[in-house]
């Protein structure tokens, strides 16, 4: 049977993940390679700089000491007896929408997935949701990308609300945006510290996005490009590079300054 892996950035202990394995375990000779704690908002780090050590829990769960794209790595790169068809990392706790796609280490490992050529899917579910439901939801979309696959350099973000959903919504990546977002508190001894992630988010639009779609109970569905190019912007600086060139060409003409003369020093008289 064709290899699917499992990974996520909550850690190989996680209910989500469990889930995600219940609900997929039919699929094909399913893997799990997590990390072996959690990993939230590590965004798409690699480990450089020391080993990656898998610790095998059973014959197919593997926890790895290091974040979800090192666990991808690992899976897609030769640790496993065959390449994977596909990649789901999931079932996160919490919400992935809009902006936080890009500190999210459970869509880290789908795009990794996605760099290497594996179809990837990336699965979230708000608080408060079922991981049966959302384990539901994953093995629809899973069976339909092995079916009919993904677009190149595509991966699928999904995102399943907390009530039972209505139905599932193609959408946009919306704009998040935090306020209050430092808390400045101060330890015993008066000395300040601070955490990231206090207050509120605010959407600046809800129509047409995930938000807006998990906001009315339906699941997301947003693919995601490897191209990060805002080609519109393009063609909106279609005339900075001549502009620039001259410029460039103006400063390397010039012969570099002269550092100015730096007077000696004279050392003090011993008496």
């Amino acid at each position: 049977m064709s290899v699917v892996v499992l990974t996520n950035d909550d850690g190989i202990h996680a209910p989500g993940l469990a889930a995600l394995e219940k609900a997929l375990g039919e699929l094909g000779d399913v893997y799990v390679v997590a990390p072996e704690r959690e990993q939230s908002t590590c965004g798409h780090a690699l480990t450089l700089h020391r080993p990656l050590r898998p610790h095998r829990l059973a014959e197919r769960r593997f926890a790895v000491n290091g974040t979800p794209a090192d666990c991808v790595n690992l899976a897609v790169l030769g640790f496993l007896p065959a390449p994977p068809v596909l990649i789901v990392s999931g079932i996160n706790h919490g919400a992935n929408l809009g902006d936080d796609v890009t500190y999210s280490g459970t869509i880290a490992a789908a795009m990794e997935g996605t760099i290497l050529g594996v179809p990837s899917i990336a699965v979230s579910l708000v608080d408060g949701g079922d991981f049966d439901v959302a384990g539901r939801v994953a093995r629809l979309i899973a069976m339909r990308v092995l079916v009919s696959g993904l677009p190149p350099r595509t991966l699928l973000n999904v995102n399943v609300p907390a009530q039972p959903p209505l139905g599932i919504r193609l959408a946009r990546l919306g704009n998040r945006v935090y306020l209050d977002k430092i808390v400045e508190q101060a330890d015993p001894r008066g000395r300040s510290h601070y955490w990231i992630g206090g207050g509120d988010p605010q959407w600046d639009s809800l129509e047409g996005t995930d938000m807006g779609a998990v906001h009315e109970g339906f699941v997301s569905l947003t693919p995601l490009h490897l191209d990060l190019t805002n080609h519109r912007a393009m063609m909106q600086l279609d005339d900075w590079p001549a502009g620039l060139t001259a410029q460039l060409r103006g400063e390397t003409a010039r012969p570099p300054r002269r550092a100015a003369a730096t007077p000696p020093t004279r050392k003090p008289r011993r008496g």
